[in-house]
């Protein structure tokens, strides 16, 4: 761990120009942020159930809507961010997720809820789409371990969420002081944005008389397998760090506290190995880290599979699947980066795999645990990684030079 501490420091240390350590760093508090407000809803679940009184296999539903307000932001954001300076989107984004998650807590309705979190969806699209795209445009060439740092921050904050709320059970309105106290992190994180000077802009540049939507020969196919790579992969994170904790309540293996400990340990196993995929990634080739990763949470899965119902197996896998998950999503749109001239809107298009991937298994998970219990959460959680093992091929196939991709500090952002 210290070595891997060190080599962050090192990282930042070698940028030469103080403009690209602050805007750095401004990304990395974004990323910590969307990753605390990923995270809390899962070990909130049956708190916000209640809240609402709703059926817990209608809580899908706020999976199902979040991502769907992050497509739209996504969208949104492939557009906004080709067009005018972005730091001060990304700012009121950041301060529209604070003022909506002080909300949620208070409303009595779940529509209400559903369309607050819907917002929030499409803010955090904005900040998803803005923090990566600018990310490349700052480091270019080298943006391969800076990747895996913006994706730590995200792990950072997505195991910062159930520990809050761990401490939180027991107190009278607990939970809500969890969605206050993270609504106040994130207004600081908002207002550092807007202080923020100069903008980082695309390499190479483009030229007169080019357009911004033209695509390459060949981009469109690459794209596609890219987005639909981010799909089932975020689709596989997000329900099973979502429900993990449900499951492990609904089949007693653990009560609240310890479960909202257990999606922690999923999140903590999950930002420990960011970590160590920073140094990892400027010795190691993009494909070759997803292989490995792919190979072990696929292993993982399957012993689930076989021992649905002891405590052991189910912390093990917990916390073996987020180490095992965390290199997917950076290394893989770093793959993608090392073919394709990432402007905005060309990134928001590879995104929406992640937008829409969020919202689609965990919603599937909530309806068929309520029909079948609680067991499916493995089956379809394999079933959508050996779908991202399917799109990690393709996207291999149409690789332009992978043979002489030796390290993914050699990521570009161009061909």
């Amino acid at each position: 761990m210290p070595g891997e501490t060190l080599s962050i420091f090192a990282m930042l240390g070698a940028l030469r120009h103080t403009a690209a350590v602050r805007w750095t760093l401004g990304y990395y508090g974004l990323f910590v942020c969307l990753g605390l407000s990923t995270a809390v809803f899962g070990p909130t679940l049956l708190a916000l159930a209640a809240q609402t009184q709703t059926p817990l296999g209608q809580m899908g539903w706020l999976f199902l809507v979040g991502a769907a307000g992050q497509t739209v932001g996504t969208t949104l954001g492939g557009r906004v961010f080709d067009r005018v300076p972005g730091h001060p989107v990304l700012g009121l984004a950041q301060l529209a997720v604070a003022v909506l998650l002080v909300v949620i807590p208070l409303l009595p309705w779940f529509g209400l809820v559903l369309a607050v979190v819907v917002g929030a969806g499409v803010a955090n699209g904005l900040i998803n789409t803005g923090a990566n795209t600018f990310l490349i445009w700052t480091h270019g060439a080298k943006v391969g371990p800076y990747m895996n740092g913006l994706h730590f921050c995200f792990g950072l904050g997505a195991c910062g969420a159930p520990l809050l709320v761990a401490q939180m059970i027991g107190v009278a309105g607990g939970y809500r002081w969890v969605y206050w106290t993270l609504a106040a992190v994130m207004t600081l994180v908002g207002l550092s944005l807007f202080l923020m000077s100069g903008h980082p802009y695309p390499a190479p540049p483009r030229l007169p008389g080019t357009h911004a939507r033209a695509l390459p020969p060949g981009s469109a196919a690459r794209i596609l397998a890219a987005a639909l790579f981010l799909f089932f992969y975020v689709g596989a994170e997000v329900a099973f760090g979502g429900w993990v904790a449900t499951y492990a309540v609904a089949l007693h293996l653990a009560s609240a506290v310890e479960a909202a400990y257990l999606t922690a340990g999923f999140w903590l196993a999950f930002t420990v190995g960011r970590l160590c995929a920073i140094p990892l990634a400027t010795r190691l080739a993009p494909h070759r880290m997803v292989l490995a990763a792919l190979s072990l949470c696929l292993a993982l899965l399957a012993v689930l599979l076989l021992l649905p119902d002891t405590r052991v197996g189910v912390w093990s896998v917990t916390v073996g699947l987020g180490f095992g998950m965390a290199p997917l999503w950076p290394m893989g749109f770093t793959l993608a980066g090392q073919s394709l001239t990432l402007t905005a809107t060309m990134s928001g298009r590879i995104l929406l795999g992640d937008s829409v991937g969020g919202m689609v298994l965990p919603w599937l998970v909530g309806h068929v645990m309520a029909v079948t219990g609680p067991r499916a959460l493995a089956a379809l959680v394999f079933g959508s990684l050996v779908c991202t093992c399917v799109a990690f091929v393709v996207l291999l196939c149409l690789h332009p030079a992978l043979p002489h991709t030796r390290r993914s500090g050699e990521a570009a952002a161009g061909p």
